[in-house]
Formats: C-alpha cells, structure tokens, sequence
C-alpha cells in the first residue's frame, strides 16, 4: 500500500515510520524544508527511543521518503493521514487551521479514490470539515473523484510510542463507508495477528473516544494529587492509600502516583479542548473544569514546600532542578510543570540551576533560554545549592549518592516531587526531605 503523511512532529513521523516498518511504502510531507532536509540527513526533529533506529532502516529499504511537496507523491496513495499540529487556541478550543489547510491542499491534487484520515486530536465535527474542504477545492476544478473521510485518533505514549504503535492496545477508526473500512482493515492488518482490538465505529465517536480517553487519563491524575494534598493535612501517607485503592481492579494502579501534576502536548491541550466543545454545545463539564484546577494549582506544590522551609524568604538563595521535561522518555517541555517552579523560584528572588538527561537543548532553545544555569551531570548541578528539587522521574536519578550531595551542596534539603526517593534512606543520611503526600 502506499500511504502519504501530512505532519513530521511527534504523530506524524511514527506514524509514517511504524507503517513503512510494515512494508508500506510511506511519504511524509512538511511544509517546514529545514525539518524534511533534516529528515533525509537522518536527523530527526524530536526525542523518542528507538525511532531513529527505524527511521533510518525503512530509509535505506526505500519505504520510507521525505518532501514537502504534496502534489509530487500524492498520485497512488490509498490512504491520507493529516497529522499537523491542533494548538489551543485563547479560548481553549483546538485551532483548525493545519488540519483544514491541508485538506484543501489534498483537493487540489488529488485525482483518485483514497482514505483521508484525520490523525491529529480533532474536536468533534472536524471531519466534517475537512470533507468540506477537499470537496470545496474538487468542485473548483470540475472533478468527480471520489473519497472517504475516516477518524484514526492516536494513543501514543511519548517515551514509548514505537511500541505503542506497533503492539497497540487497541486501534479505534470511525469510517462513513465499507470502502474506507476495508481499506483501513488492510493497513492495520499485520497489528492485529497478536489479537489487538481493531475497532471500527462512527466518526463521530471515534473524535470523541481520543478526549475521552485523555480527559479520564488526566482525571486521575488530578483526582490523587487533590487526595495527597488531603493526607499531608491529615497526616495519612498517599503511598499507602495509593496501593489500597490501587489494588481494587474496578480503579487499577495505572496513573494515580501523586505529583506536581501533568503536562506535555496532550493532556492539558484536549482537556481544555473538550471543555470548550461541551460549552459550544451548551453543556458544562464541571468535573473537567475541576481537574484542570487542580493541575494548574499543583504545579505550585513544589514552590510552596519550599517556602514554608525557608520561612517564605528565598532570595538569594539557589536551587537545583532535577528534570526539565514534561515526563520521562522525552525532551518534550510543553506545559511542564518544570516552568511553573522556575518562574516561581525566580519571582522570589531565587537562582536555578537545572539537569536533565534529554530536554536541556529544548529549554535554552525553546522555554527558558539564559533564564536559568544548566549543568553537566546530576551532580554538578547541586553544587552550592540550597535544596534539590526532583521534578522528572529519570531513571538516573532514583538512587542518588547522598555522600556525594552531602559534599556538595550548601543546604541538605530534598524536595520530591515524584516520591522516588525513599523517605526513611534519605533522613539517615542527614537530609531534611519533602515528597508529595506523605508523611
């Protein structure tokens, strides 16, 4: 099959990769010529394990292409992805432009039957608009060519979207014909040979499915920060009510570790897309407005302890960052709450100095430029500090040398804002420790 993907960034490019690993032939198309010229030098524009490796194989196969030029490989393809960028736009909803832009780019070439597939996270009624717009740009030219629109959203996680995309938990495509439902059946044919559900409904419900997903994802999140923030006043530990309620399959364990709340291109974006949708509709997501109080508010959790520890007066004082990035596994910083602490730390007359193993390049270029220091290792960057802030659970960072902190830093003072580090181990060694619901 030949597959055309319109969007290089996160969806787009390991959609287009996973499909040609496949034996798709696949051509990804960016209207950005530094990112495609990149592309073909093997140079990829953003952080995902494994990717590169791929990229560079289905290359070399000759699967796998790189243009800007939708109209020069259009010619064939059975199935269209657009996979651009939906930002939120002031009100909260998804700003459609990308999406409704390529659609008519689409119409203007296209001269055969194909599957256009929204891949990008669409408010509900976007593939009504798209079909729109690609019908409005062939009734300009006379044409008579015939296509389906269909609904593929993406549940990709960053840090592991390859085996995402490859062993998916399930695959969900609204479809308006039996045409379009074969011919998607055909492409996802070999992810289903280890029995992952491939399920076909209305496009409608599949628009909807996507921000259903993300909003629950993002409700639990909310939810167990909202019942930490209750144990540290209590006195109860969250850790243990986490395993409690964890253990009870009607909840499952899966995203209800407390925090400093959830960032990233994903969740804050849909949530309030949703929100807004409900509102266009007349309807009142109470709950979601709630969750997105919650994370707004915990994104301070960290700079609050902090305070209280030093009496409310941090000026001149200094602190390190552990972690830059939204989550780990990416140097994806959209909304990570490690910009909320920096702007608080600064407000307050403080100084930062940040480490992380992947994101560094992304936030002097992107975020936060030559506001903060950035160090070498973990443990430059705690050299004369006053505490120690664990922002993005890295791996790297679960054991730490105390004797080696005890060395170097100005104050012993740990602030955890994931809980990896052990409460009882760090005390031992002399420090004075703070996580996130626990006693």
């Amino acid at each position: 099959m030949k597959v055309l993907v319109v969007g290089t960034g996160y969806v787009g490019l390991v959609t287009g990769t996973c499909l040609a690993e496949t034996g798709a032939m696949v051509y990804c198309v960016d209207i950005d010529q530094e990112k495609i010229d990149n592309l073909n030098k093997g140079v990829l524009p953003i952080y995902e394990p494994g990717l590169d490796e791929i990229v560079e194989r289905n290359v070399e196969k000759e699967r796998l292409y790189f243009t800007t030029r939708i109209g020069e490989v259009i010619e064939g393809c059975d199935v269209i992805f657009i996979a651009v960028g939906t930002p939120p736009g002031e009100d909260g909803s998804a700003d459609l432009n990308y999406v409704i832009g390529v659609a008519g780019e689409i119409g203007k070439s296209l001269n055969h039957y194909a599957v256009v597939v929204t891949k990008s996270t669409v408010p509900v009624g976007t593939a009504k608009k798209v079909k729109q717009a690609i019908q409005g740009e062939l009734d300009k030219r006379g044409s008579d060519v015939v296509f389906d629109v269909a609904s593929n959203p993406e549940f990709l996680k960053e840090g592991n979207a390859v085996d995402d995309f490859m062993k998916p938990d399930r695959i969900v495509v609204g479809v308006e014909s039996e045409r379009a439902e074969k011919v998607l059946e055909r492409l996802y044919k070999p992810f289903l040979l280890n029995g992952h559900p491939l399920i076909f409904m209305d496009i409608t419900s599949s628009e909807m499915t996507k921000y259903a997903a993300n909003a629950m994802l993002a409700t639990k999140i909310s939810f167990i920060n909202d019942i930490a923030n209750l144990c540290e006043i209590v006195g109860a530990d969250i850790n243990h009510v986490r395993r409690g309620i964890g253990s009870d399959p009607r909840i499952g364990n899966k995203f209800i570790y407390p925090g400093i709340g959830y960032g990233g291109s994903c969740f804050p974006k849909d949530v309030k897309a949703l929100i807004r949708t409900a509102r266009d509709f007349g309807y009142d997501l109470r709950l979601l407005d709630a969750v997105e109080k919650v994370n707004n508010d915990q994104k301070h959790v960290v700079t609050k302890k902090i305070l209280d520890h030093f009496g409310g007066d941090i000026a001149g004082k200094k602190f390190a960052l552990w972690g830059l990035s939204f989550k780990p596994g990416t140097d994806d910083m959209r909304e990570a709450p490690s910009l909320v602490l920096v702007d608080d730390l600064l407000k307050a007359g403080a100084s930062v100095v940040a480490y992380d193993p992947v994101a560094m390049n992304e936030a002097k270029v992107h975020y936060l430029a030559d506001r903060i220091q950035y160090a070498g290792d973990m443990y430059e960057a705690v050299i004369g500090v006053d505490g120690l802030a664990l922002v993005t659970e890295w791996n790297e960072f679960r054991i730490p040398n105390y004797k080696v902190l005890e060395r170097l830093m100005n104050q012993k003072v740990l602030f955890d804002g994931r809980n990896i580090f052990d409460p009882a181990d760090a005390r031992e060694n002399g420090f004075v420790y703070y996580g996130v619901g626990r006693r």
